[in-house]
């Protein structure tokens, strides 16, 4: 699904220059939940924006799903990450003039489905993450965990193919943040790729791969979770 061949990133000032990511190369197959980690300022948030195409690499070579992502246009950037990609963000970036079912609903809105769909759609996901009984509450009344599901709802609705997440249990308790990393392990065990930046190793634990990151270089990948105990039993 993702291949990123001597991938770099340099930001500049008039005074600094400082390279986020230096010559990375890294493969992730479809239906793979790889955690990334290392210290504050290593790259991982920018790996994640190139990712989802928010940000554009200095050079190097993205492949997602078969193409060469720097051969497309603004516009077609756009339309892949509207149609392929759904983001998880540590703030959860809900809107709070919204109700729960309309914060859900807004992805299919920019995909212009129908009404009706619509509905059922935001329907059967926020029963899938448990928060339906919440549908027309706004995030405000609702708490750190409850606010992070309804962002989970958000960024899968579409059904992507790829998920982001950027630190997603960063704001939450230790039962919440336990909480949302089983839906994106529900997630994943549904076929769902996902591609999550995190601090903590016990979650990492939860990704089937580790990519340790330092001053914007891939150290080591590490298989981890069931994956490994699969491997393990096959050896």
């Amino acid at each position: 699904m993702i291949k990123l061949h001597n991938l770099s990133k340099v930001y500049r000032t008039s005074d600094v220059e400082t390279t986020a990511l230096n010559s990375v190369n890294l493969e992730i197959d479809r239906g793979e939940f790889v955690a990334v980690m290392g210290p504050s300022g290593c790259g991982k948030s920018t790996l994640l924006n190139v990712l989802g195409m928010l940000d554009s690499p200095d050079s190097g070579s993205y492949v997602f799903l078969d193409s060469e992502v720097s051969q497309r246009t603004e516009r077609e950037l756009a339309a892949v990450r509207k149609q392929h990609i759904g983001f998880i963000f540590q703030s959860f970036n809900l809107i709070d003039e919204l109700t729960v079912a309309e914060n859900v609903a807004l992805p299919l809105l920019y995909h212009k489905t129908p009404a009706a769909e619509r509905d059922q759609a935001v329907r059967e996901v926020l029963e899938s993450v448990k928060i339906a009984h919440r549908a027309d509450h706004r995030p405000q009344q609702l708490s750190g965990g409850q606010q992070q599901r309804v962002a989970v709802a958000r960024a899968v609705v579409t059904q992507p193919k790829l998920i982001l997440a950027d630190e997603p249990t960063g704001n939450l308790d230790t039962t919440n943040g336990e909480e949302v990393l089983n839906l994106l392990e529900q997630l994943n065990s549904e076929g769902t790729t996902i591609v999550m930046v995190t601090h903590d190793r016990s979650h990492a634990e939860h990704a089937s791969r580790v990519v340790n990151m330092l001053d914007g270089r891939i150290l080591s990948e590490n298989v981890v979770g069931m994956q490994a105990a699969s491997e393990a039993r096959h050896a």
